[in-house]
C-alpha cells in the first residue's frame, strides 16, 4: 500500500523575532517522521513523504497514495489549525488516519472541550476564559480557588504553560495573563489548580476503542506543587519518572478507565488519543484536556514511552494506529 505522511517539521514553519520561543513547540522533529516512515515501511508499505502546508498541498494533488497517515499540527494561529489537512483530504475522498476535523476543531479549544465533558457528567477543575486584556477587568475572582494554572486556551504540547504559570493571587493572575495574551495572541484560560498526581492516559482503536496504559508522571525534585509543564518536558529524563502501570488504588484506575473511554467517544476521537488528569490526595480524578493528535516520537513523546512501559514495541504502536484507521477503510485493506 501507498500510505503518505503528513507533518509539519519545526525547521519548515518560518518564525519571525516577534513570536515567543516556543511558537514551533507543536511541530514534529525529523527523527519523528523518519521513525515513523521506517515502520510503516517495515510493516510492507511504501512511504511518501507529503510534508505540509503549501508542500503537502502540492505533493497531495500529484502523489497518488491509497492512505494517509496524519500527524500535521497545521499552520497559523487558528484554534482550528489541526484540522487543516484532515479538511483537504476529505474533500479529495482521501483516507486517512487519526481524527476528522471537526473533532481535532474542538479537541484543540480547550474551554470547549471542558464545557462539553461537564455536560457528558466528567469531573474538571473549575476554569474562566479571558479573551483580551480588557477582559481582565470584567472577572470577579473572590469565589475562585486558587493556586490557580494560567494557560493558553488553544494550544497543546504545553506551550505558554511554565513553572511561573501557577498562581496564588488575582494580581499575578494578571501579570501572567498579559503576557501570553501579548505575547501569543489567543485567549487565556485560568484553570483551578488540582494538587496531586499528573496522570495521563492512552488510548488506540475505535471498535472498541481501548485504555493500552495509564501513567503516573513523578517529579524527582519532592515537596513542590508539580506542574508537567514546558521546563518539565524539555528536561524530563533529569526531572520526572515515568510510572506505567499507574501504581494506584483500583477504583482510581477504573474511573480513569471509564472517564476516558467516555470523553474519546463524546468528542469523537478515532484511532488514538492521549487524555490527561490530575489525581488530587483523596484520590479524586480531574481531567485537564485531550490530544486526538498526540505526538508520536519515539524517544519523547508520552504515548510511545507508554507503550514501551507496557511492553509494546514503538512498531506496534504504529502498526494499532493505523490498523484502526484502516478498519474504516476497508477499500484500502488488500483482498
Amino acid at each position: 500500500m501507498e500510505i503518505g505522511l503528513a507533518y509539519d517539521l519545526k525547521e519548515d514553519v518560518p518564525l519571525s523575532h516577534s513570536q515567543p520561543e516556543d511558537a514551533l513547540e507543536e511541530y514534529d522533529s525529523p527523527e519523528t517522521v523518519a521513525a515513523i516512515a521506517a515502520m510503516l515501511e517495515s510493516l510492507g508499505h511504501s512511504v511518501v513523504r507529503l510534508g505540509g502546508g503549501r508542500r503537502f498541498l502540492s505533493n497531495i494533488l500529484q502523489q497518488k497514495v491509497d492512505l494517509v497517515f496524519n500527524i500535521a499540527e497545521g499552520l497559523g494561529n487558528y484554534k482550528s489549525r489541526e484540522a487543516q489537512v484532515p479538511s483537504v483530504l476529505e474533500m479529495l475522498g482521501i483516507p486517512y488516519s487519526g481524527s476528522d476535523p471537526q473533532c481535532l476543531a474542538i479537541c484543540l479549544d480547550k474551554p470547549l472541550v471542558k464545557n462539553i465533558v461537564v455536560a457528558s457528567g466528567i469531573r474538571t477543575p473549575r476554569w474562566q476564559v479571558i479573551n483580551h486584556s480588557q477582559g481582565l477587568g470584567e472577572v470577579h475572582w473572590d469565589d475562585f480557588p486558587f493556586p490557580a494554572l494560567v494557560k493558553l486556551a488553544h494550544e497543546g504540547s504545553s506551550k505558554g504553560v511554565r513553572l511561573g504559570s501557577r498562581v496564588e493571587s488575582p494580581k499575578q493572575i494578571t501579570e501572567v495573563a498579559l503576557e501570553l495574551l501579548q505575547r501569543y495572541q489567543q485567549p487565556v484560560m485560568v484553570e483551578e489548580f488540582i494538587d496531586g498526581d499528573e496522570v495521563t492516559v492512552g488510548i488506540v482503536g475505535n471498535s472498541p476503542p481501548r485504555v493500552v496504559g495509564i501513567m503516573r508522571v513523578l517529579p524527582k525534585r519532592k515537596g513542590t506543587q508539580f506542574i508537567y509543564c514546558l521546563e518539565v518536558k524539555r528536561e524530563w529524563k533529569s526531572m520526572v519518572n515515568y510510572e506505567c502501570p499507574a501504581q494506584l488504588e483500583s477504583g482510581i484506575l477504573q474511573e480513569l478507565v471509564d472517564s476516558s473511554l467516555k470523553v474519546f467517544r463524546v468528542l469523537g476521537c478515532r484511532d488514538f488519543a492521549r487524555l490527561d488528569f490530575r489525581v488530587n490526595p483523596e484520590g479524586t480524578p480531574y481531567f485537564l484536556e485531550i490530544n486526538p493528535l498526540a505526538g508520536l516520537n519515539p524517544h519523547s513523546s508520552d504515548l510511545p514511552i507508554m507503550a514501551t512501559k507496557i511492553g509494546w514495541t514503538y512498531k506496534a504502536l504504529i502498526s494499532a494506529i493505523l490498523d484502526a484507521a484502516l478498519e474504516r477503510y476497508p477499500q484500502c485493506i488488500p483482498g
